[in-house]
């Protein structure tokens, strides 16, 4: 009944294969493929593409995404889905941690925490997430993301663990566990 009240609304996505991407990053520290990526030499992951953020900035320790806040990011409230929030802000930490790791390493949200401080609506120009390390040790890293509007209100903070994965074989072995020769 609603659809026939209501206009169907429709948005069509289109995304680069995850597994070319990641063939892409083989023999790249984390830095060159982010850089690669900021620089349009290795196209985004689907998830990006699919919510429409961005990389603008890829430093040590730091990234910046943007996202503009658009009508399908929106709860039944009318203002930004806290899972978008908490999307960018992840993918802000994971890339942060990203960019100390070197070639073949890997890395995983272990847990993150999101902090939802103030709504976001459809007027609102564009969001921009900074992510930060702020630990990095031999298994495990902790990095923050602090998604801010356009007058640098803080929207939402979140802190993340991460587990690192060493380099793996061909046969999906990790390369530390490999025995001495």
């Amino acid at each position: 009944m609603a659809a026939m009240i209501f206009p169907l609304r429709q948005r069509t996505v289109s995304w680069h294969d995850p597994a070319e991407i990641r063939a892409l990053a083989r023999g790249k520290t984390g830095l060159e493929f982010l850089r690669a990526m900021l620089a349009g030499e290795i196209p985004p992951p689907p998830v990006a593409e699919l919510v429409g953020m961005q990389v603008t900035e890829v430093e040590p320790g730091k990234v910046v995404f943007v996202l503009e806040p658009a009508e399908f990011h929106l709860n039944p409230n009318g203002v930004l889905h806290g899972g978008i929030a908490a999307l960018i802000c992840d993918t802000a930490c994971g890339c942060a941690v990203t960019t100390e790791l070197p070639p073949g390493e890997t890395c995983a949200t272990l847990e993150i925490k999101v902090n939802y401080l103030r709504p976001v609506g459809v007027g609102t120009e564009r969001l921009t997430c900074t992510g930060t390390v702020l630990h990095f040790g031999r298994r495990s890293a902790l990095s923050e993301a602090k998604l801010v509007d356009p007058r640098g209100k803080l929207v939402a903070h979140a802190t993340s663990t991460l587990m690192l994965f060493p380099p793996e074989d061909p046969h999906g072995r990790p390369m530390t566990d490999l025995p001495a020769k």
